[in-house]
């Protein structure tokens, strides 16, 4: 108990150097253009390093703690979901760029601690997918995020039943067959070797350090199910997808019609989700998408210079005015238009 609890706190402590180096000097509220200088004057390659070492210390940490009893594995499972999380976040900042100071050293970190060992395919594949195909085309027919979700049965004519499914849907057979063939379609990509093999040292080292609930509840349910679930509530809350406002102007102006910011006056529960399931900037998505080359660090300050995205929603599913309830009624929206066209 007592290693499993120091590797904890020294992972903690270690991801605390990166939030510390970039907040020096760091403006409540600024522009775009100041806030990149300010970022090019801190980008280094050591602080990234360790931010992501201090992620699997405490995913190791987690590990040790879960052969502890039946809570102990529970609540490590829920951590390392949290932490896969996080990794997906730090390695998306990396597919822009922005993690470190080289794009060499951004590839090999998101490759190594993040893309390998969680199988999330080829940094590559996943840059052109979100970078050229998504941003440019947020919420639009060509948006590959967008045939996600209607994939998943998001679409027009959803019942309520099959709406609530959709909501789950990496819980569900059908996500977690496809969580599956993703993860199999990556082991079996260029250079199989060592996509085999790291995800396969991942799997010794987590019954190592706490025997078969550490593999179960520290890595494969984490993996396979709340991973995947937390990532899928994160899409659900990026943009008005199914009912966008579209604009011209800015940057800043389009986003501002596509996409949302949840918890906008409640601190609290933005705190939660911004440690947990929007983590790294996802809290701040609208700022993000109006300036995609800034890092996470300065997209609070960012986004007190930008007016308001047209939707601030309340909750993501429990409330008056939430995520889950907007989305419903766009679709059922598009069900009644297609069903009643407007005659001339």
């Amino acid at each position: 108990m007592p290693l499993c609890l120091t590797l904890l706190i020294t992972g903690t402590a270690l991801r605390q150097i990166d939030r510390i180096h970039f907040a020096r000097h760091r403006p409540h509220a600024a522009d775009a253009a100041r806030l990149i200088a300010l970022q090019r004057t801190r980008a280094n390659n050591l602080t990234p390093l360790l931010l992501l070492a201090g992620q699997w210390m405490q995913i190791t940490g987690w590990w040790m703690l879960a052969a502890h009893g039946p809570l102990p594995a529970v609540l490590a499972a829920a951590a390392v979901a949290v932490h896969f999380r996080h990794l997906q976040e730090i390695s998306h900042a990396a597919v822009h760029g922005v993690l470190a100071r080289t794009p060499r050293a951004n590839q090999l970190l998101a490759d190594v601690f993040a893309h390998h060992p969680l199988g999330l395919g080829p940094v590559t594949s996943r840059r052109r997918r979100h970078v050229r195909d998504h941003h440019p085309n947020a919420t639009q027919a060509d948006d590959p995020n967008l045939a996600e979700l209607r994939q998943a049965g998001l679409r027009p004519h959803t019942t309520g039943l099959a709406y609530t499914t959709a909501l789950i849907h990496p819980l569900t057979p059908r996500g977690i067959r496809g969580t599956a063939v993703g993860f199999a379609t990556h082991l079996r990509g260029p250079g199989a070797w060592h996509r085999t093999a790291v995800p396969a040292a991942l799997c010794a080292a987590a019954y190592a350090a706490g025997g078969w609930p550490a593999l179960l509840c520290g890595l494969l349910i984490p993996r396979l199910l709340l991973y995947p679930q937390l990532a899928w509530m994160s899409l659900l809350a990026e943009h008005t997808w199914f009912d966008p406002d579209h604009r011209t102007g800015t940057p800043a102006q389009i986003e501002a019609g596509r996409c949302l910011r949840l918890y906008p006056h409640n601190r609290a529960l933005a705190a939660i989700a911004a440690t947990t399931w929007l983590p790294y900037g996802d809290l701040h998505h609208y700022a993000h998408s109006a300036h995609p080359g800034l890092r996470w660090n300065y997209l609070p300050a960012l986004e007190q210079h930008l007016s308001p995205p047209h939707f601030t929603p309340d909750g993501l599913l429990i409330g008056t005015a939430t995520i889950t309830r907007r989305h419903h009624q766009a679709l059922n929206a598009q069900a009644t238009q297609a069903a009643h066209p407007a005659t001339i």
